[in-house]
């Protein structure tokens, strides 16, 4: 089963509001088993536009991110959030489909094979 993701952009706006929008952020994920993968760490703008910091959260499946975004917990931490932070938050299924070969696989895949031939 594929898990689910939040995926957030933000900008803090009020970093004293945003610590308190942390805290009561706190009771909805440890609720749903939410996990941080990345949590406003150093990142490269490789193309587009970026906000100054992003985050991804891990969850068991999609219906639980989708339960932990609608939940009483995390709509009133929205509240806060709102008067702290300008974000991006997308919540999406994770993919547990084929993965493309790993170098090592096509090595494989496309070696021819040899043989040695010698005197009997």
């Amino acid at each position: 089963m594929a898990k689910g993701y939040w995926i957030a952009h933000v900008d803090v706006t009020d970093p004293k509001a945003y610590e308190l929008y942390r805290s009561a952020n706190a009771e909805a994920f440890h609720k749903y088993g939410a996990r941080f993968l990345i949590r406003a760490g150093a990142f490269s703008l490789a193309e587009g536009a970026a906000r100054s910091r992003h985050i991804v959260l891990e969850f068991i499946d999609y219906e639980t991110a989708l339960a932990c975004y609608r939940s009483s917990q995390y709509q009133k931490a929205i509240l806060l959030r709102r008067c702290a932070a300008d974000t991006d938050l997308i919540v999406v299924a994770g993919y547990d489909g084929p993965q493309p070969p790993t170098a090592s696989q096509e090595v494989v895949a496309t070696t021819a094979k040899g043989f040695w031939l010698g005197p009997h």
